[in-house]
């Protein structure tokens, strides 16, 4: 038996749910399974090495899940796509199939199991790591739509230092530098999030990681949270602002005291309740 491990990425959704497979494989990895990342592309699988996952397999969608996994074997899924009836199949073929939900009121359709996980984070962020005093900027892996560009004037002033997103263009950078104080490359990902005193960030899985690891986090909205998200962010006192609004920025300022507890058996404890529900 085998466990594959399906995270959709790609240059246009990112790779926040990439992140979230590798901290989860390194946990079944330690327990002894046989585990294989599936993802959507070859930059995803570079980045997945940098994550301590070395091996993958390129699938182009969901729906090509079964031409790598056989009969008998696991499948954990984190996409929000469309299977086209393919559940139907592989819940029938394979001994487990289980599914991240999509949102709060998801339910499972074809007896796969569904899990609420919004918070795994890779050990690495619970460690201690000595601060730096900057203020670190990251959108996400990629900017497609030139959003930080287009929102020039919001750091403007603000000595903030650019992470650049792994899908970024190379031209892109010769204009953002224009904007922040400093760029980083994209490969230093774990090091500036480890080590940052501050971060600014629309991405969920980075403004997670970011506060666990100890900085304080400004999480900028591009769309509504659930309640579920809303509480964990407010637990774990991570400010967020609507959008580029500078006048909230201004307001925020990394004011939060930054005095929660912080479960550093997160992502193991997921783990093992995974491995509860395949009863291994």
């Amino acid at each position: 038996m085998k466990l594959y491990y399906y995270a959709y990425t790609g240059h246009k959704n990112g790779l926040d749910r990439l992140k979230r497979a590798t901290a989860l494989l390194k946990e079944f990895n330690k327990k002894g399974l046989d585990t294989l990342l599936l993802v959507n592309d070859f930059r995803a699988s570079l980045v997945a090495r940098e994550f301590g996952i070395a091996d993958s397999v390129h699938i182009e969608t969901i729906q090509d899940i079964d031409a790598i996994a056989e009969m008998g074997d696991v499948v954990i899924i984190d996409s929000p796509e469309d299977d086209r009836g393919r559940f139907v199949k592989y819940c029938s073929d394979f001994k487990h199939v289980i599914r991240f939900a999509q949102s709060e009121d998801d339910s499972s359709r074809h007896g796969e199991t569904v899990l609420y996980e919004p918070v795994i984070v890779d050990s690495i962020y619970f460690e201690e790591h000595k601060k730096e005093d900057r203020t670190l900027f990251f959108l996400g892996d990629s900017d497609a739509d030139k959003t930080i560009l287009s929102n020039a004037d919001f750091f403007e002033g603000e000595d903030m230092e650019l992470l650049l997103g792994h899908y970024f263009y190379v031209k892109y950078e010769n204009d953002l530098k224009k904007i922040f104080t400093k760029l980083h490359e994209a490969e230093d990902y774990i090091e500036l999030i480890c080590k940052s005193r501050r971060v600014v960030t629309a991405s969920l899985q980075t403004a997670l990681e970011a506060r666990v690891a100890g900085a304080e986090v400004i999480y900028i909205l591009t769309a509504p949270l659930g309640q579920n998200i809303e509480n964990i962010l407010s637990l774990l006192q991570v400010e967020t602002m609507e959008r580029f609004d500078k006048n909230s920025y201004k307001q925020l300022m990394f004011s939060n005291t930054l005095n929660c507890h912080i479960n550093t058996q997160q992502s193991k404890n997921i783990a093992t309740n995974i491995l509860n529900i395949m009863d291994l």
